[in-house]
């Protein structure tokens, strides 16, 4: 599989859903009226005018500590990957490859 341009979501770091949120907004650069709520997010991935591949990478420290914020965020990936699957493909990443930390190629979510 080759990858042209994709949107890197680097969530190294991020402990909350607030930070998670933010993260979104500054990766996929999404407009201001976005409500940081799981809704507007979904909202947002099903409104991409133009395919977007998003990367994300970091991931695994959230997915420890906030495992229930995790399990919704890829509820809303998975959703809206399948709602609009020519518009948007997520991808996983378990290694450094993509500018991620250091988690062991990538796994996709639809």
């Amino acid at each position: 599989m080759r990858i042209d341009d994709p949107v890197v979501l680097d969530l190294t770091g991020v402990t909350d859903k607030a930070d998670l949120m933010d993260r979104c907004a500054t990766a996929l650069a999404l407009p201001d009226w976005f409500g940081r709520n799981w809704d507007a997010l979904a909202d947002c991935l099903t409104d991409l005018t133009e395919p977007v591949t998003l990367v994300v990478t970091g991931w695994q420290g959230f997915a420890d500590t906030r495992p229930r914020d995790w399990q919704t965020a890829q509820d809303v990936f998975a959703t809206a990957v399948d709602e609009r699957p020519t518009r948007l493909t997520v991808l996983l990443a378990l290694g450094t490859g993509f500018g991620g930390s250091d988690e062991p190629p990538a796994a996709s979510l639809g």
